[in-house]
């Protein structure tokens, strides 16, 4: 499935700002400024709206900024509002401060933990009065909405919806979670990222308008309540002739299941995950995701083991849904070309994509309108094929060919010595995701090793047949018979069992032939407790933090690796800052030496790992290096946002 793969060739740098650039827009504006925003903004949505204000001392990197202080003058036209100068504030500067006031909104330190906010109110009771007071209730109503819930395969089977409609013409506007490098990542426009501007120009309109509400029965809405809010403003404001809304958690009293009549519903692939929060049993957490089913109003599922569809089916029947599951998609019908999102687990995901959107474009009256003149029925339409091939999506099964490992003889003007590392990114983190995980990067990596045999096994005069004439021969033979290294870059919650991520993830890579020279663990840079932007700068030194759990994984690791329990020598494991293992860690077998294991290792911070391992790749030219990251979206995120993505 490699050709599947969206790959990505960057260059980062450690210490120096590293932007989103694939799906994003930025402003190329100094300063945040705007003399006319958009029309949607009129008298009913912003009657509570006079003054945007907002004065504090934030720190951030010891650097000393000044939350910027504007007023939004309104001058209402028919359905525009013209807004006066915001003050002469660097957008920068603005969006860094937006990021605060988001991180003020985190309830919680960590997943598992409940969160702080309590009150005479319940979660859905203040969200609906959230909505009241931003003047929302008649306009989500006239949202055209896609509903998704379930446990793997949300993010992909929106983004695949997103994608076709947006194909078939309509203006589209998609809400996912979490994010991995810049929150704008979850608000997205005709397939593109929210820009800056825009973004700065909703946040404070609706932070103001609920700050002026808050009292102490009704406070702030934590984080996620706050983006949900904003999304559908956001998706209010810009007009969007769909909406496709995925569910954070659960279903039931997600803050998303305000969402009263939804064009039509979907359940992607269910397992046992946030157990903490939704039950221990599969069918218990079928429950919870089937709380986004609303009277009469159609739903699909995708395949479910019996116990969740035995569940689901009883709650589409309470509610007097049809409940239909996806029809299993042909890749016949995709004409030749390949799904967007790879890993054969996105035929599944494709399939429930393109039953909700055939449901949206009948209920809508647009599928006669648009496809009533097709010959053949049983074919996708173009406009679905278009769309399911060029979906894309971050940090799910994605590779990225790192450009910095590279070096080169300045002298000779040519390629002397070519580092060869490449990062295999997935964000699995249940059970069931790191097995459709270890299926996709076995895959991948079995691309390259087949080609290599397949060179070594052509005589000379034929080798020229192999290769396009991009590259010299010899140049790519020397390629091909590198000696190929499969890493393990890891960590994960400890709410989570590794315990039964490893034993999956070894266990289907081993059954393709894949087996992992090293592990290596290390504390994720990304936390509960801050929203960072994409601009912001990674310091290659981080301090060291806690690796208790690091170590906690490495034992687990150990012990599924060599079948029996490891007592781990922590006195002969510990790498500091400015103590490293040697790159001749990569060749070392896994075998006892000097007292311990050598098939792994804990690392104090990621910044560093990411450049021993591009150090290893400059300096052992006939190696190859392929890296998977998986665990934890958050992991996944930090390397995409070092690798300069």
């Amino acid at each position: 499935m490699l050709g599947c793969t969206n790959i990505y060739h960057r260059e980062g740098i450690f210490g120096v700002s590293l932007f989103h650039q694939r799906g994003h827009q930025y402003s190329s504006t100094p300063k945040w400024t705007t003399s006319c925003l958009p029309a949607c903004l009129d008298v009913p949505l912003l009657t509570a709206t006079k003054r945007l204000r907002s004065q504090a001392n934030i720190r951030q990197k010891g650097v000393r900024f000044t939350k910027m202080s504007t007023q939004i003058e309104e001058k209402v036209d028919s359905n525009s509002i013209i807004g006066e100068n915001l003050q002469e504030l660097p957008l920068s500067s603005a969006y860094e401060t937006a990021m605060e006031m988001l991180s003020s909104l985190i309830t919680r330190q960590k997943r598992g933990t409940r969160s702080a906010v309590d009150g005479k109110y319940k979660k859905l009771d203040r969200m609906l009065m959230y909505i009241k007071i931003l003047g929302l209730e008649e306009r989500i109503a006239g949202l055209k909405i896609i509903h998704v819930a379930g446990t793997k395969g949300k993010g992909s089977t929106c983004t695949f919806c997103e994608a076709i409609l947006r194909e078939c013409g309509f203006r589209t506007g998609l809400f996912t979670s979490p994010h991995l490098i810049d929150v704008r990542e979850r608000f997205h426009l005709d397939g593109l990222d929210i820009s800056e501007d825009k973004f700065l120009l909703y946040f404070w309109d609706c932070w103001e308008r609920l700050k002026e509400k808050v009292t102490e029965d009704l406070p702030m809405p934590p984080l996620f309540q706050f983006l949900t809010l904003l999304a559908f403003i956001i998706f209010v404001c810009e007009k969007v002739d769909v909406a496709i809304i995925e569910v954070g958690l659960g279903g039931t009293t997600d803050s998303t299941n305000v969402i009263k009549e939804p064009v039509v519903c979907g359940i992607t692939s269910l397992g046992m995950d946030h157990m903490e929060a939704l039950g221990d049993t599969l069918g218990q957490i079928a429950s919870h995701k089937a709380g986004i089913f609303k009277p009469e109003i159609p739903a699909f599922t995708a395949p479910q083991l019996s116990e969740a569809m035995d569940v689901l089916q009883e709650r589409a029947q309470e509610q007097r849904v049809s409940l239909e599951v996806a029809a299993p998609l042909d890749c016949k019908k995709l004409n030749g070309v390949k799904l967007g999102l790879s890993g054969d687990h996105q035929f599944i995901n494709a399939s429930l994509a393109v039953a909700l959107c055939k449901s949206w474009l009948k209920s809508t009256g647009n599928w006669e309108k648009m496809f009533q003149n097709d010959i053949n029925k049983d074919n996708l339409p173009e406009p679905f094929v278009r769309g399911l091939s060029t979906a894309c999506l971050s940090g799910r099964a994605q590779i990225v060919h790192d450009s910095a490992s590279k070096t080169s003889n300045s002298s000779e003007g040519t390629k002397n010595s070519l580092g060869d590392l490449t990062f295999y990114l997935d964000g699995a983190h249940s059970p069931e995701s790191m097995e459709a995980c270890a299926r996709w990067f076995s895959n991948a990596v079995k691309v390259n090793k087949d080609l290599s045999l397949t060179f070594s096994s052509f005589k000379v005069s034929n080798k020229e047949e192999i290769w396009e004439n991009d590259y010299i021969q010899h140049e790519k033979e020397k390629e091909c018979r590198k000696m190929l290294k499969q890493i393990l870059l890891f960590n994960c919650m400890d709410v989570r069992d590794p315990q039964v991520l490893f034993s999956r993830l070894v266990s289907t890579c081993a059954s393709s032939g894949t087996h992992f020279s090293k592990a290596i663990f290390v504390p994720s840079i990304s936390t509960y407790s801050r929203v960072t932007s994409g601009a912001s700068v990674i310091p290659l030194d981080i301090p060291a933090s806690d690796l208790s759990w690091q170590y906690n994984l490495q034992r687990v690791w150990e012990n599924i690796i060599h079948g029996k329990d490891i007592v781990l020598d922590k006195s002969s494991k510990i790498y500091s800052l400015e103590n490293l293992p040697s790159h001749n860690f990569l060749h070392e077998d896994v075998s006892l030496a000097d007292g311990y294991f050598t098939s792994s290792a804990v690392f104090p911070s990621l910044p560093l790992t990411i450049k021993w391992l591009r150090d290893c790749a400059r300096e052992n030219p006939s190696l190859r290096i392929q890296v998977l990251v998986t665990g934890s979206l958050h992991l996944v995120g930090d390397v995409l946002k070092l690798l300069g993505r």
